[in-house]
């Protein structure tokens, strides 16, 4: 028997070999050959290719039985399938190679290991399909791989084990899906040096974000030890995420960290028959993330560029899913693996559909994780914690139920398959629970902690992921509405049209709107959301004397050098994901506009907040930041911006001052602004004013020699100009953005600012409200108009409608 066409070294492979190594295989070798040259670091290998895995079947003559088993299978049944899968893998791991492959494999292993300077290296040893990792399908996790494989007998094992994959209970019912042949797919073998990641970190990069399929960044999850913990979703992982443009030029730009729940990690086992183990980490090193930054960027960069080299090569965008794992011994980072997404890749971002919840302010929330999808999902609860058992009743799991579970592996996809949602206690966006649903397009919430203890089996649940970032399990059945909407049909204006963002964790899904930019993107959603506490209460806790808040502050720092570094970066976060969201176009930032009651409801907030009477005309906005009592405090939010723009290389932040009284209010806002680096055009810096107080209307002349723009804040502009509370419902029947004296002092400020050469733009929520507002702003002139995301649409129409009417031609 001729055994050249059974083995390759890794490093001939290629794209054009698929079907005789495998997707896995041909990507690897691909990048070997191609990339190492620019740095990428790959570790060597050969692989075992489908021709042998041909040879083994037929050698054996194991074709027939395959035949029967696999015919037999009742594809409705679990059980069945289960039967059917283990009987045609005991087939194969029961028989034995050619004494001429086996011997040609063993030759070519010592080869290896003697290029690493050792007798017997330790090997991966990874099953790669010729039905995976294809344009359409990922096929992901349906075969096995086995790490620290040492010697010529656990390496025979562990081929045989491979081959015996194929027939894995998952792979059989996934082809079954897609429709392909189980008898046409074959399988090779890559044998890969291993990478010490037991001594250091692993985890899973995207070059596209996993849930709004936004093209702009890299998604990088990580976690310490071998990668299986992230993969399996035994790990909740830290999650960095880095803004591909702001990259290329050079800058920093990690616009994203998130500690994740790192309080496991696999390692090397202490004798032969224990390959690896599953072992505590150490506190001290879970309140910290498993990557410097140094390594995240050098990360990102690797995954961007391998992702240029497989779009220049398929000749369209081709965005990757990407192994890597960092050498605790070397200190070296390396990729293991890479793959083309197949998601986000295939959809059309033409067509945008939402979903919404219908009072869901009344319902019962019962526990929040990590949302995969924007999607909603509902149904009884089935809590499964193996696929042998079940708790309760025993009764078989229906389609349509809520599976409910610690986490999932690729033999739970036949069940997967019937889920209307997907629950789990462990896991992160690159768990198996997130990409199967993904797939699926089930909504799923992983890394919920405990679901399975809040959750009773049998309860009606409706799970949520349509807020972002955050998916949201209620109690009970609720109601949601579904829009569709097809953006090419949008219509095109003059009139330029921004965004009202509030949440950066919906930035992304945004993006895809049409728009000019950001109008408004507000500091203090931000600071609610992402920091929680008052920012004098992380500089001066300590002096305090409250244990509790103390206590509290020094679990939300963690991963942080310390309480300033925790502010500056987890707001400079926030903005920066706008930031980039809509990069390069304008994403107007305001200064945090709490008012003193709303400030109180921070953490710590009771300690440095007065008792006001009426908050909402009392200390906020500009007067508040040059204040012996907050100058401190509003430095911080300085740094913040100045961080995101000059770090992280998003430029296209601009500023904007709330609340600012009179000229020399603004005077000595910027006094302060340049006490910490920040500066009205320096380094390209604009400064916004909001427009909401009459004072900046009969003023505006004056304003204007000392601002880049005005923006009409509506809201209190109407407040202020009627003379009411807009939070008394006492008067509420008077407030009306439309009055004509809110309209005229529109009208004074537009007319003045004109004649000074400024832009007025309106982040309000009128326009977003009343369509016929907008035309008015329209029809005097205004430069921009910034609306909330759902009110584009209607916007949009109402703006094409008036400039048709009164013949203003498009732009577009």
């Amino acid at each position: 028997m001729k055994t050249t066409s059974f083995i390759l070294d890794l490093n001939k492979a290629g794209i054009k070999d698929i079907e005789k190594v495998g997707g896995k295989n041909a990507s690897l070798g691909e990048m070997l050959q191609n990339l190492s040259q620019i740095g990428i670091k790959i570790p060597n290998g050969f692989i075992i290719t489908v021709d042998a895995y041909r040879e083994f079947v037929r050698f054996n003559k194991l074709d027939k039985q395959i035949h029967k088993i696999i015919n037999e299978i009742n594809f409705d049944e679990i059980e069945s399938l289960r039967r059917g899968g283990l009987a045609a893998r005991q087939l194969l791991k029961n028989s034995k190679l050619p004494k001429e492959l086996s011997q040609e494999i063993i030759n070519k292993y010592y080869e290896l290991s003697k290029s690493y300077n050792q007798d017997m290296t330790d090997v991966a040893v990874r099953s790669s399909a010729t039905a995976e990792d294809l344009p359409n399908a990922s096929f992901a996790g349906q075969q096995e791989t086995y790490l620290n494989v040492r010697g010529p007998a656990q390496l025979m094992n562990a081929v045989r084990n491979c081959f015996a994959s194929i027939f894995t209970d998952r792979a059989i019912s996934y082809r079954q899906s897609f429709g392909y042949d189980h008898f046409k797919v074959g399988l090779s073998v890559c044998v890969q040096k291993m990478v010490r990641s037991d001594l250091g970190s692993s985890g899973v990069a995207f070059s596209i974000d996993t849930e709004s399929g936004f093209k702009d960044v890299v998604v990088i999850n990580g976690s310490y030890g071998l990668g299986e913990m992230i993969v399996q979703g035994s790990v909740s992982p830290d999650e960095f995420i880095v803004f591909k443009p702001a990259l290329k030029k050079g800058f920093n730009s990690i616009i994203e960290k998130k500690l994740g729940v790192k309080d496991i990690m696999m390692v090397y086992g202490d004798d032969p028959d224990e390959r690896v183990k599953v072992i505590p980490v150490e506190k001290s090193l879970q309140n910290r993330y498993c990557l410097k930054d140094e390594k995240i960027v050098q990360l990102a960069d690797w995954v961007m560029k391998i992702e240029e080299y497989y779009s220049k090569v398929k000749g369209s965008w081709c965005p990757m899913d990407v192994e890597w794992a960092e050498d605790g011994l070397s200190k070296e980072l390396f990729v293991v693996q890479a793959r083309p997404e197949t998601i986000h890749s295939q959809k059309n971002f033409t067509e945008i559909i939402e979903y919404n919840l219908e009072n869901s302010e009344v319902f019962e929330k019962i526990l929040k994780g990590i949302a995969v999808g924007d999607k909603i999902g509902a149904g009884k609860a089935s809590i499964l914690f193996s696929l042998d058992k079940r708790v309760s009743d025993g009764h078989e799991f229906n389609e349509g139920d809520v599976l409910v579970t610690d986490m999932t592996d690729p033999d739970w996809e036949p069940i997967m398959k019937k889920a209307s949602a997907i629950i789990t206690n462990k896991g992160g966006r690159t768990c198996h629970a997130a990409i199967v649903a993904r797939e699926l397009g089930v909504p799923a919430i992983v890394g919920c902690g405990n679901a399975t203890e809040l959750i009773e089996n049998g309860q009606e649940i409706t799970v949520s992921c349509c807020h972002g970032d955050e998916g949201i399990v209620y109690n009970g059945i609720l109601n949601y509405k579904t829009t569709t909407t097809d953006i090419s049909q949008f219509p095109k204006i003059k009139t330029s049209v921004m965004l009202n963002v509030a949440s950066p964790n919906l930035a992304f899904r945004f993006s895809h709107l049409p728009n000019c930019g950001v109008g408004l993107a507000r500091e203090e959603f931000i600071i609610n959301n992402y920091i929680q506490a008052h920012p004098l209460a992380l500089l001066k806790h300590k002096d305090i004397g409250d244990i509790e808040l103390s206590d509290a502050i020094n679990k939300m720092i963690h991963g942080f050098e310390n309480e300033e570094d925790f502010f500056i970066q987890k707001l400079s976060y926030g903005i920066a994901k706008i930031a980039a969201a809509f990069y390069p176009n304008k994403v107007i930032v305001r200064f945090s506009d709490f008012k003193s009651n709303e400030y109180y409801n921070l953490l710590g907030g009771k300690y440095f907040e007065p008792n006001e009477e009426n908050p909402m005309i009392g200390w906020r906005g500009a007067s508040r930041y040059y204040s012996a009592e907050y100058y401190e405090a509003f430095g911080l939010e300085c740094k913040a911006i100045k961080n995101v723009r000059e770090v992280l290389g998003l430029k296209n932040v601009v500023v904007m001052i709330p609340f600012c009284r009179t000229v020399d209010e603004l005077k000595k806002v910027y006094s302060v602004m340049e006490a910490y680096g920040l500066k009205r055009g320096e380094n390209e810096l604009e400064v916004f004013l909001m427009a909401e107080i009459p004072s900046n209307v009969i003023l505006a002349s004056e304003f204007a020699k000392y601002i880049d723009g005005f923006s009409i804040g509506s809201n209190d502009l109407t407040q202020l100009t009627l003379g009411l509370d807009r939070d008394s419902s006492l008067v509420a029947h008077i407030y009306n953005e439309r009055n004509e004296a809110v309209k005229q002092m529109i009208k004074m400020l537009l007319n003045t600012a004109k004649i000074c050469n400024v832009k007025v733009g309106i982040c309000g929520q009128g326009p977003s409200d009343f369509p016929d507002f907008a035309q008015f702003l329209v029809e005097s002139g205004i430069d921009s108009i910034s609306v909330t995301p759902d009110s584009l649409l209607k916007t949009l129409k109402a703006i094409a409608e008036i400039e048709k009417s009164a013949n203003i031609a498009s732009s577009n």
